[in-house]
């Protein structure tokens, strides 16, 4: 049975239903939401179809589901009551009549990614000699980085929902130590699985995964965009904000 195989094929489909939800109700970020759950379902199949030891094919299991379910939930919630996303609404402006054969691409793009993004629970699911201390290491980092994204996302929320900050930047909590803690911690998160592989036969392939979605979320499709739409959305507030707090690695402000 070709693990991976089932998985875009599953991932196609699912991209084209969630393309086509978009098409009537004009709110690309559902791209989001399916793009959490197909992660969140590739880690335990691979983990339940993987040929490793079972006590770290379940490790794995859980900790994908544990991830990616609370954050498919997060940014469902988000979808389905809200406006379409800054980021998603100045693409829509910029394609014009191209709209909708410019988001098909980027819907099957996503797909993609869920393929390409999985293939690490693959590669820990045939791990058949896990070194125990690197992986309660690993827990221990995934554990640590769900509590600081959900806690990042709820503050988030909280700051939003005052009409007194309309048109300012969070600096609460961990917002006051980083620009994007929930992109640290996302980021943070992906470092469990080379650790979770390490002592297998793609010990060194899986130290990719944390080292692409870093590139990703720096340089590509998370923090540019982010902070494109925050500074049309903010301005001067955001702009004496990014003098002020690091971008992406949580450390003390400066005094502005």
């Amino acid at each position: 049975m070709n693990s991976p195989l089932i998985v875009i094929v599953f991932s196609i489909l699912a991209i084209l239903l969630a393309w086509f939800w978009q098409q009537k109700r004009e709110n690309a970020g559902i791209v989001d939401v399916v793009w959490a759950f197909g992660m969140m379902l590739a880690g335990p199949w691979y983990a339940v179809s993987g040929s490793g030891v079972a006590y770290l094919r379940l490790c794995l299991g859980l900790l994908v589901l544990c991830w990616f379910s609370r954050l498919g939930l997060f940014l469902a919630g988000r979808v389905l009551n809200g406006q379409e996303d800054g980021r998603y609404r100045a693409m829509r402006l910029a394609m014009k009549q191209h709209a909708s054969i410019g988001f098909l691409l980027f819907f099957l793009l996503q797909a993609s990614f869920i393929w390409l993004l999985s293939l690490p629970f693959w590669a820990v699911a045939q791990n058949t000699q896990p070194q125990q201390l690197a992986v309660i290491i690993a827990v221990a980092i995934a554990l640590f980085a769900l509590w600081g994204e959900a806690t990042s996302d709820k503050q988030l929320a909280a700051f939003k929902q005052n009409p007194a900050n309309k048109g300012l930047a969070c600096r609460v909590g961990w917002w006051r130590y980083s620009r994007h803690p929930n992109y640290f911690f996302e980021w943070l998160h992906w470092l469990a699985y080379p650790l979770l592989g390490w002592g297998g036969e793609y010990q060194v392939w899986l130290w990719l995964a944390p080292t692409i979605m870093f590139c990703f979320l720096y340089f590509f499709t998370g923090i540019p965009f982010t902070e494109q739409q925050a500074l049309r959305s903010r301005g001067e507030d955001y702009r004496n904000y990014q003098q002020t707090t690091p971008m992406f690695f949580p450390w003390f402000p400066k005094s502005s």
